[in-house]
């Protein structure tokens, strides 16, 4: 490939940001061209993140279309909520290639994102305009589109765990409860006492029960698989660690089924998706083995005395649930292989 696709990340100072950065500057295909921050403009990169000296220095971009324009092809945004509401529509409009990773066009219902963001919703044409990027799911519908609203991380995991079983007609469409906890990176770098060291540190925590803004999300796409409303029970948790999603998912089916026909549904479902790793039989995924990797695992357990199936699926909230399904949605769009840039081995220990 002789020129490579230039991309602009905008809040490139956030965990999602730099995550980013780390991913592009191994991708074959892709240069960085702009690094933005609205509110660290003409600092360099490495000066929040010493980390990149030597490897990236450039000096950050304020936040200006018409600059992103002239310098980029496909625009990132790893942006607080909100920001991108009014941010999208402009690049999109400038002619630019956009991957937006905040919630801002995940929800197809306007009302639903102001009731549970608390922020006002974008303009219902590029709402309608936005493809879901769950890419091992809606792959189809993401290759060469021009804009993806990118899933949040606890969508990710539990919908990549529940999307077989939803798309088979075999789940009770009343009995889907989600239990998820995450690492403190989810939360983001900027300072809250949540996840003060002494807060969090020896300790776990449920919160915003039964108010997660993830909740109609995941029930908006569940929905779209199974072909019927679902609403469920979600509850999130945060764990003392910094990387990692583990979703512990509980279904009813309808019918009693073997468990060798829900493994071999699975497998069907996610043959030849590379970055979907069903466990054998008895086996349970750790957040562990999926450390920096664009990898989601997935364990399961049908009892044969409730007839409930229990779905064990982890990911690192912020490759998977973020950056890298990001850059996997960027080889969708271009028809690049969706592996590109991402073919690599999790950290351990």
């Amino acid at each position: 490939m002789s020129t490579k696709l230039r991309a602009a990340i905008v809040g490139s100072t956030g965990y999602g940001g730099v995550e980013l950065i780390r991913l592009l500057l191994a991708h074959p295909h892709v240069a960085i061209t702009s690094v933005i921050s609205s509110s660290n403009a003409g600092a360099s990169i490495a000066d929040g993140y010493p980390h990149l000296n030597q490897i990236l220095t450039d000096k950050l971009d304020a936040v200006d279309v018409d600059l992103i324009r002239e310098k980029a092809d496909v625009v990132f945004l790893a942006t607080p909520h909100g920001v991108s509401t009014e941010l999208s529509p402009k690049l999109v409009d400038a002619g630019l290639k956009v991957i937006d990773i905040s919630g801002d066009f995940r929800l197809k219902s306007g009302r639903d994102y102001e009731a549970w963001y608390k922020h006002k919703a974008a303009d219902p044409a590029y709402i309608a305009k936005a493809v879901y990027g769950l890419a091992e799911v809606l792959a189809d519908e993401i290759r060469g589109a021009e804009f993806i609203s990118n899933p949040g991380c606890y969508p990710t995991a539990t919908l990549l765990g529940l999307a077989p079983i939803a798309a088979s007609g075999w789940m009770d469409p009343k009995s889907v409860i989600a239990d998820a906890k995450s690492g403190v990176s989810g939360a983001g770098r900027g300072l809250s006492l949540t996840v003060h060291y002494s807060e969090i540190n020896e300790n776990f925590l449920a919160y915003k029960v039964n108010k997660h803004q993830h909740t109609p999300e995941i029930e908006q796409t569940l929905s779209r698989l199974a072909g019927e409303e679902i609403v469920m029970t979600f509850t999130t948790h945060l764990v003392p660690m910094t990387r990692g999603i583990l979703s512990t998912i509980y279904v009813n089916l309808k019918e009693r089924r073997s468990e060798d026909e829900i493994f071999d549904l699975y497998r069907k479902y996610y043959e030849g998706r590379r970055f979907v790793r069903i466990r054998d039989k008895g086996k349970y995924p750790a957040t562990k083995e999926v450390w920096g990797s664009n990898y989601c695992d997935i364990g399961l357990s049908l009892d044969p005395r409730t007839g409930r199936l229990t779905i064990i699926s982890v990911i690192d909230n912020v490759v998977k649930g973020a950056a890298g399904q990001a850059v996997q949605n960027l080889n969708l769009m271009m028809g690049w292989d969706e592996a590109t840039g991402l073919a690599f081995t999790p950290v351990y220990p």
